[in-house]
C-alpha cells in the first residue's frame, strides 16, 4: 500500500508542477491576450513562486496540529479551484491571482508531501526524494509541448480547464489510497513549531545554498522562450524545444542526484554544482547555433535540477524527525520567496532595454562571487550548522 501511495503522490506532484511551469510557454500569448508587456507577465509569473513561498511557514505550523496527509488532499482540492479560476481570468488581477492561488497550492503541497515522502522511506530519503522530483520534473518536460498542441486547437484556457479536472481526479485517487491510515502513520511527530527555529542554523545554511541560484534560475526559465528568440534568433518552435530540453534533462538528473546525495558530502557536492550552473549559465550568454546552445541548455538543466534534491537530501537528513516538517517550511518558505523575484528583475531590466546576455552574464558573475564567499565560510568552519567534512550538526 505504500508504494500505492507513493505513485499516487508522485500523480499529484506531476499536476502541481504542472501548473507553475504552464506559464512560462505561455508568456508570449499571454501578453498578446492581455496587451500588456514582459515587466507585467514577469509579475505574474514571480506571483506563482511567490505563492509557492509564502504558504510554506503557515503551513509548517499548520502541520503540528493537522496530520500531514489530510493537508497534502487539501492543496490537491485548492490546484482545482485555483485551476478553474486561472482558466477564467479576463483581467490581469485576475490573472494574477489565479497564478498566486496555484502557487499556494503547489506551496502547501511540497512543504507537507516532501517530508511526507521522507517518513515514508527514512533508509532511502535521497533515493526517493529523487524519484517524487523526477515526478515533478515530468511536467516541466511536458508543459512546453502540452501547451503548445493545446493551443493549436484551443485558447490557453483550456490548458488550466484540464489541468483542474485532472488534479479532481487525482485528489480523489489520493484519498481512496489513503483510507488505510498508511499515510496517517507517517505524518510524523513533529508538534512543536517554535523548536524548529532552533535550528536556524541549518534553515540559514539551507537558504544560503539555494536562493542565490534559485533567483538566477527563476529569470532563466521564465524568460527562456523570448531569449532565444530575441537574443538567440532562434524561432518561437525552436525556442519551446529549448525550454523541453532545460526540463527534459532534469528527468535523470532528480533521480541520479538523490543518490549520490545519499552517498556523498552533502556541502562539497552542492558547491560543485553552484559553480556548474554559474560557468555553463556564462557559456549559454556566448553559444551561438542550435547544436552549440542546445548543449549547453542541456547541462544547465542537469545541474540545477541536480542541486534541488540534494538541497533536499541534506536538509532532511540534517534535521531531527521531531522538527523536520516545520524546519524544513521555514527554510523552503524564505528561501523561495526570494528565488520568486527572479523573473521579476528579468522582466523589468529586459523592458528598460537591458539586453538578456548583459542581464544573465551579470547574474552569473554574481552568483560565483556568492558561492566563494560561502566556500570560504565553508573552509573555515564558518558555514552556520556545518562543520567541514560533516554534513551538518544540528
Amino acid at each position: 500500500m505504500t508504494r500505492r501511495l507513493f505513485g499516487t503522490l508522485c500523480g499529484l506532484v506531476f499536476l502541481v508542477n504542472f501548473g507553475r511551469v504552464a506559464f512560462p510557454p505561455l508568456v508570449e500569448t499571454l501578453q498578446t491576450q492581455f496587451g500588456v508587456g514582459p515587466a507585467t507577465i514577469g509579475i505574474v509569473t514571480s506571483l506563482i513562486w511567490i505563492g509557492t513561498a509564502i504558504p510554506r511557514i503557515p503551513v509548517g505550523y499548520l502541520l503540528t496540529r493537522v496530520p500531514r496527509h489530510r493537508v497534502v488532499l487539501a492543496t490537491g482540492a485548492l490546484l482545482v479551484v485555483a485551476s478553474a479560476f486561472t482558466a477564467s481570468a479576463t483581467t490581469i488581477p485576475m490573472l494574477q491571482v489565479g497564478a498566486f492561488a496555484i502557487g499556494v497550492s503547489s506551496g502547501g503541497y511540497f512543504v507537507s508531501a516532501v517530508p511526507l515522502v521522507g517518513e515514508l522511506f527514512p533508509e532511502r530519503v535521497g533515493r526517493m526524494v529523487g524519484i517524487h522530483g523526477a515526478a515533478s520534473q515530468l511536467a516541466a518536460v511536458l508543459a512546453a509541448p502540452i501547451v503548445v498542441l493545446i493551443l493549436a486547437s484551443y485558447s490557453w484556457r483550456a490548458t488550466f480547464w484540464a489541468l483542474s479536472v485532472a488534479a479532481a481526479v487525482i485528489t480523489v485517487a489520493l484519498y481512496l489510497v489513503s483510507r488505510d491510515g498508511s499515510m496517517g502513520d507517517a505524518s510524523g511527530s513533529d508538534t512543536d513549531f517554535l523548536a524548529a527555529l532552533g535550528h536556524w542554523k541549518i534553515i540559514l545554511t539551507g537558504i544560503l545554498l539555494i536562493a542565490p541560484a534559485g533567483f538566477v534560475w527563476q529569470g532563466l526559465f521564465n524568460f527562456l522562450v523570448s531569449y532565444m528568440t530575441q537574443a538567440k534568433d532562434f524561432s518561437p518552435a525552436t525556442a519551446g524545444t529549448m525550454l523541453t530540453i532545460v526540463f527534459a534533462a532534469g528527468v535523470p538528473a532528480f533521480s541520479l542526484s538523490g543518490q549520490l546525495a545519499d552517498r556523498l558530502p552533502h556541502v562539497p557536492y552542492i558547491f560543485g554544482l553552484l559553480v556548474a550552473f554559474a560557468g555553463s549559465l556564462i557559456l549559454l550568454t556566448m553559444a551561438q547555433g542550435f547544436l552549440a546552445v542546445a548543449v549547453v541548455i542541456a547541462i544547465i538543466g542537469y545541474v540545477i535540477h541536480s542541486l534541488f534534491p540534494a538541497l533536499d537530501t541534506f536538509m532532511l537528513s540534517s534535521l531531527p524527525s521531531e522538527s523536520r516538517a516545520s524546519a524544513y517550511a521555514v527554510f523552503s518558505g524564505l528561501a523561495l520567496f526570494l528565488e520568486a523575484n527572479g523573473s521579476g528583475a528579468v522582466g523589468f531590466l529586459t523592458e528598460a532595454s537591458v539586453g538578456f546576455d548583459v542581464v544573465f552574464r551579470t547574474l552569473a558573475v554574481g552568483l560565483v562571487a556568492v558561492i566563494g564567499v560561502l566556500a570560504v565560510l565553508y573552509t573555515g568552519n564558518r558555514l552556520p550548522g556545518v562543520t567541514r567534512g560533516e554534513s551538518s550538526s544540528v
